[in-house]
């Protein structure tokens, strides 16, 4: 409990807290300490590092707690760090500031002159805002030689006049008396008002008006619409006449109480004139006066107890809230509030609640205090916001309720890595492309917020990759653009892969991977190629036909690669020019070279073909091969120079070279028919002697055995024969 006097000047020192609490200066202001109350003002101001706790602003105790006494203003010390409440109260005290004050300037008095001494005459009282010593304490009379002051306690703590008479008045001596009632409070220095009291002297009224009953108590509801009757009052004077007529009048009414209720001065019924509140006023006091046209009069008490209904909405009093939290945070506190009900009894009695479908739970405190928590972790990426609605609802009749709409915005955290849009890319790029090459774009997104949700891609390191991956494929962070560093040779790579990370710009940042498998496609940038025959030679290549040779036979193969793929490498052969047109031809497909017709006597020796090597490319790239082709009568015939030896051929042979020729090609010729014959015996004897006279042989061919003949004759190569004998015949026959 701390006091201060009222009128007591702003910043007025009160307390420190810190001291009071046993907490260091650091440790409170570390707790962020809020002073929160009822009262519609700040009357309080608490500095968080001393802990000192000062007046605000001015307090006037009767404007704030009327004639309620003690004057006590309640008053919650709220700490956030970690979350606790103190309660404490502020006792306002009294000053005399105020001095007692008639409603009237002048109270009207009529006494009969047959008043005996002693009777009692009421006065009215003054009214003080003080309370306690500083209220209305004496009242005294100005002096005279026939009325004192006696002063009575009344109800509520006020003190009444009453007017003695201490000798009979005489009208025809003293028709009229004029004195002045002091009112003196308490306080020091004493304060004081005054009235006039004008007496008039009349003849005998020996019955004062009497009240059926002295107290009247009434039960009003709050919400009686204004007019309603309250109470009807009644009184009786014995007397006839002017002194026989009772007026009903309020006396000693307060200010509120004229404010609120009237009464009919003939009937005597008292009628509500303003609405009531019973958050405001439970009980009225009044004091209804019956006077008779003689000036005698009569009191009764009306109690009006003003019944509750529910009539206030609860209120919901917020005294923090935190947005945003971060997700994934486990029983974080959002919010910190009050609820209250100005009603009383059931109507008062409140519950509060939130939406069922929310991670958030309600959890109650002292003093009507409740926390709003987490029930679980929240995900951003799954909701990012939520609206909470409180709701207070009472438990009166008809029930009435309250909503408190808050937001909670939810702050990321960096929980989810980058994801690739794909776990492996497969992309095209043909060779021979430029530097710098845009070749395809990997993607990823994060379901994050902010730098949480920024990628930056990257090239993995291979681990046990042979390919400079540094020199072939670039990378841009911020988009996923590949790029070719570098001309591409379908021939010498033609697929790689490399792993690309993508990393978001969290903490602790969080990555994930990717697999990007590049191939190249084929150009066709290679020509055909020539195996066979040898261009590049430095004797040109002869092959030698026999002027016996059947259509079709097999003069030579050209043999032709292409070092690019596909389609690209698919070669085609044709004949291109000949000495002969027509004698020879070419298969589009294999590039066999074979005889188109016979062969006569009028066709040249000397045969010049041109062989043309075509790729099936876009655009076609060619190769070309020049073939000499040598027309003999046999195999034994000497060796005829090529066309690029004419010129040589005109000059006079050595005889001794011409023998060596001649020797040569004798000796070809008899290895050549030896080989025949054993051949011939060796199919003989496998056959064994099923047969008369002759070898068996089956139908058709026999497999293929490949005799080797070296170029010892006249034949400038090696050439491997296939053997053969032809079955159904007489006689055998051996095919070349």
């Amino acid at each position: 409990m701390y006091f201060v006097e009222e009128e007591a000047e702003r910043g007025t020192f009160l307390a420190n807290l810190a001291h009071d609490l046993g907490l260091g200066m650091e440790e409170l202001s570390a707790r962020e300490p809020r002073v929160i109350s009822d009262q519609k003002i700040g009357f309080l101001l608490l500095d968080p590092l001393t802990g000192d706790l000062s007046l605000n602003e001015k307090l006037d105790r009767e404007e704030l707690c009327g004639l309620k006494e003690p004057c006590v203003l309640p008053f919650q010390l709220l700490m956030e760090k970690p979350f606790e409440i103190f309660r404490a109260k502020l006792w306002v005290r009294d000053i005399n500031d105020h001095s007692p004050v008639f409603l009237d300037r002048e109270i009207p008095l009529k006494i009969l002159e047959s008043t005996t001494p002693g009777a009692a005459f009421l006065l009215q009282s003054a009214q003080d805002s003080d309370i306690g010593t500083n209220n209305v304490r004496n009242y005294t009379i100005s002096p005279n030689a026939y009325f004192h002051i006696s002063v009575h306690n009344g109800a509520e703590g006020i003190i009444y006049p009453e007017l003695v008479l201490d000798r009979p008045l005489d009208r025809e001596e003293v028709p009229e008396l004029s004195l002045i009632l002091t009112a003196l409070d308490g306080g020091s220095p004493v304060r004081s008002g005054t009235t006039l009291v004008r007496i008039l002297v009349w003849d005998t009224n020996d019955n004062a008006p009497e009240f059926v009953q002295p107290l009247y108590k009434v039960q009003l509801c709050e919400d009686s619409p204004v007019g309603s009757l309250v109470v009807t009052v009644s009184a009786r004077d014995l007397d006839t006449g002017s002194n026989g007529e009772i007026v009903y009048a309020f006396f000693y009414a307060t200010e509120r109480i004229l404010k609120t209720f009237q009464i009919n001065p003939t009937s005597g019924s008292v009628y509500l004139r303003a609405e009531l509140n019973y958050e405001v006023m439970q009980t009225y006091t009044l004091t209804i006066q019956a006077k008779d046209g003689g000036g005698l009069s009569g009191k009764c008490t009306v109690v009006v107890q003003v019944t509750d209904i529910n009539d206030n909405p609860p209120e919901l009093l917020m005294s923090s809230l935190t947005s945003p939290i971060q997700e994934n945070s486990l029983e974080t506190v959002v919010a910190v509030f009050r609820i209250r009900d100005r009603d009383s009894g059931n109507n008062a009695k409140m519950v509060c609640s939130i939406q069922d479908d929310l991670p958030f739970v309600l959890k109650p405190s002292v003093e009507n205090y409740y926390t709003l928590v987490t029930d679980s972790p929240l995900d951003r990426e799954e909701r990012a916001e939520y609206n909470i609605t409180i709701t207070v609802t009472d438990m009166g009749t008809p029930r009435l309720k309250t909503e408190h709409n808050i937001t909670v915005l939810v702050s990321d955290v960096n929980d989810n890595a980058p994801a690739f849009t794909q776990t492996s890319y497969t992309l095209w790029v043909r060779e021979n492309n430029s530097p710098a090459l845009h070749i395809g774009s990997v993607s990823a997104t994060d379901t994050d917020a902010g730098a949480n949700a920024q990628v930056t891609y990257s090239l993995l390191p291979p681990s046990d990759s042979p390919v400079p991956l540094a020199s072939l494929v670039s990378i841009n962070p911020d988009n996923g653009h590949l790029f070719a560093l570098t001309s591409l040779d379908y021939e010498a790579l033609r697929a790689f892969e490399f792993r690309v990370g993508a990393t978001d710009r969290g903490s602790p940042a969080l990555s994930s991977q990717a697999l990007v498998r590049v191939l190249v496609a084929d150009a066709n940038d290679n020509a055909p190629f020539v195996l066979y025959p040898l261009q590049n030679a430095s004797a040109p290549c002869t092959e030698l036909v026999p002027r016996a040779a059947e259509p079709g036979y097999l003069v030579t193969k050209v043999v032709a690669v292409d070092g690019d793929a596909g389609q690209n490498a698919w070669l085609s052969y044709q004949l291109l020019k000949a000495t002969e047109p027509g004698l020879f031809g070419v298969w589009a497909h294999n590039g066999e070279v074979r005889t188109a017709r016979l062969l006569s006597e009028r066709d040249a020796p000397k045969q010049r073909l041109v062989v043309l090597v075509k790729d099936n490319g876009e655009p076609p790239l060619s190769a070309s091969v020049t073939l000499h082709v040598l027309l003999v009568d046999g195999f034994s015939q000497p060796y005829l120079p090529p066309p690029e030896a004419e010129a040589a051929a005109a000059a006079p042979a050595d005889p001794l070279t011409v023998y060596l020729v001649v020797a040569l090609a004798s000796v070809s010729s008899l290895f050549l028919f030896s080989v025949l014959v054993f051949v011939a015996v060796r199919l003989c004897r496998r056959g064994g002697a099923g047969s008369a006279g002759r070898c068996p042989v089956p139908e058709g061919h026999f497999p293929g055995h490949l005799v080797d003949v070296s170029g010892t004759g006249t034949l400038s190569q090696s050439y491997q024969y296939e053997v053969c004998l032809t079955g159904g015949y007489g006689t055998g026959e051996f095919k070349f």
